[in-house]
């Protein structure tokens, strides 16, 4: 059961990572808002089609039109996705109407969500959610509109579950949103069961369980703004504390006098907060100052980290490439980082470039960067690391893949910590083996997987002599897989392919990437 879950779930990873997670919210949350308006031309949700259809465009033009004068004022490109899923993620929160009031202060939430997105950042990370502090503002201060969160209704809730798993499962924040609904589901039914002793009526638990799940906001927030990448601390235990906090507050709004409650928006706003406090010297800038080709396809950059610059081996950094005319992959990627915490300040990535004939737009770009050049990174994140001890450890890698184990096995060599690797290194051919110098320098047991035989092979290195690499044949050339805990770095697919192997280990931590 779990080896076909695993499978499963790298095998769509696969499919959803042809496009970018900002393009797929964005379609996500169109197709939402195109269900909601055939539901309310049926008279199944409160608001009329028309005044969807004007809210709509009201938060459309308002965030399209300071978005597009800010990046301007700053030099960045326009991206309408981020201004289209702010405004979707608006209508979905606020009350529609036809008012001019109501119009109006939809009009400038729009407004403050955007601004908030410069104003109320640090180093290219949003400190706050901006379409939370945009509706927090205005319920607040009432201007003209309210936070309804209209889209908390039974008829739209088994859509809202299967396009924000969708997305979940794409930006694999699908445990992080878990944990946020087991705790606010939790809460909010101890609260009724208080409820209903302090004033006497009677209480259903099973009404009470389905309603907290179908009759709230709770999917929603949970599936598509608490996941924001650009609000989330970078370790996975943090994002689990950030999920738990928010989680209590959505399900226990706490009064603030007579003034308003800590429920959903703003308890999605302190959440942010926390994640703040986490991620606060995570962002940093990157100076190029050096590419080569590492192999006949795959090239290394090599930058200079300016400010301070903290990360553990194994964990990527998100990087911007700002480009004219960006494709459906969007303007950022997740790169692991090859070079060791003990080489900073200088910080090395690697990527495949010259073995696809239509190159994303990105690739493209990413290319024709010069040394000299500065790009954004908004920190460094991920959960694909060592675990504490000295247990025996199994590293697969597939390709480029291999990038976050130079940087674990150069660390280890770093601080002369001594521990049992085994490194199974897969590749197309053997000159296609990246980083062969570094990794003997490390002495870790490495089995190489090509088609032909590698040349002058360290005498700890092994080649598996044309042994194609499954599930059997994993476990002929590690015999003691079962006392490893498996790290895999690779294309879906292989993670798919080997899930009969790994789910014999002593663990198994997956590090899936589909290109770009």
């Amino acid at each position: 059961m779990i080896t076909a879950f695993l499978a499963m779930r790298q095998r769509v990873l696969a499919v959803l990572g042809a496009i970018s997670m900002y393009r797929l919210v964005l379609f996500a949350l169109a197709a939402l808002a195109v269900i909601a308006l055939g539901l309310s031309l049926a008279g199944l949700v409160g608001p009329s089609a028309g005044e969807i259809l004007a809210s709509f465009a009201v938060l459309s033009v308002a965030i399209s039109v300071v978005d597009a004068i800010a990046q301007r004022a700053l030099r960045l490109p326009w991206r309408i996705e981020s201004s289209l899923v702010t405004a979707l993620i608006l209508l979905f929160v606020l009350q529609p109407s036809l008012t001019l009031p109501g119009l109006g202060g939809t009009a400038l939430a729009g407004v403050l969500a955007s601004l908030s997105k410069y104003l109320i950042a640090w180093r290219g990370r949003h400190i706050v959610n901006p379409a939370a502090f945009g509706a927090a503002v205005v319920t607040i201060l009432g201007l003209g509109t309210f936070s309804a969160w209209w889209v908390g209704t039974p008829w739209l809730s088994p859509f809202v579950a299967l396009f924000g798993l969708v997305v979940l499962w794409r930006t694999e924040k699908v445990r992080l949103v878990l944990v946020f609904l087991i705790v606010v589901v939790v809460v909010s039914v101890v609260r009724q069961v208080v409820q209903a002793q302090t004033f006497g009526v009677p209480f259903d638990a099973g009404d009470a369980l389905v309603g907290a799940i179908t009759q709230t906001p709770y999917l929603f927030l949970g599936a598509f703004m608490l996941s924001e990448p650009l609000t989330l601390p970078p370790r996975r235990w943090q994002q689990f504390s950030v999920a738990a906090l928010v989680g209590v507050l959505a399900g226990w709004p706490i009064a603030i006098g007579t003034l308003f409650t800590l429920g959903q928006e703003r308890a999605l706003l302190i959440g942010n907060l926390l994640a703040f406090a986490f991620a606060l010297r995570g962002s940093v800038r990157l100076v190029l100052t050096k590419r080569e080709f590492i192999t006949p396809t795959a090239q290394e950059l090599t930058f200079r980290a300016k400010g301070r610059v903290r990360f553990i081996a194994g964990q990527y950094v998100e990087l911007e490439v700002p480009h004219r005319n960006p494709d459906a992959r969007g303007t950022r990627r997740e790169f692991s980082i090859v070079s060791a915490p003990a080489d900073l300040p200088t910080l090395r990535i690697a990527y495949k470039d010259g073995d696809q004939k239509h190159p994303s737009s990105y690739k493209r770009a990413l290319k024709a960067a010069e040394p000299g050049a500065v790009l954004a990174v908004t920190g460094t994140w991920g959960d694909f690391v060592l675990p504490r001890g000295a247990s025996p450890v199994l590293m697969v890698a597939a390709g480029i893949g291999v990038t976050p184990f130079v940087s674990q096995l150069r660390q280890l060599q770093a601080t002369g910590v001594t521990r049992d690797v085994v490194l199974v290194y897969v590749a197309s051919e053997a000159a296609e083996l990246a980083f062969r110098d570094e990794l003997a320098a490390t002495g870790a047991r490495t089995i190489v997987f090509t088609r032909d035989e590698p040349a002058d092979l360290p005498a700890h290195w092994t080649w598996a002599q044309g042994i194609r690499l499954d599930a059997e044949g994993l476990q002929r050339v590690v015999p003691d897989l079962a006392s490893r805990h498996a790290f895999i770095s690779g294309p879906p697919r292989l993670i798919a392919d080997l899930a009969p192997a790994l789910q014999k280990a002593r663990g198994v931590t997956t590090d899936a990437f589909a290109g770009y």
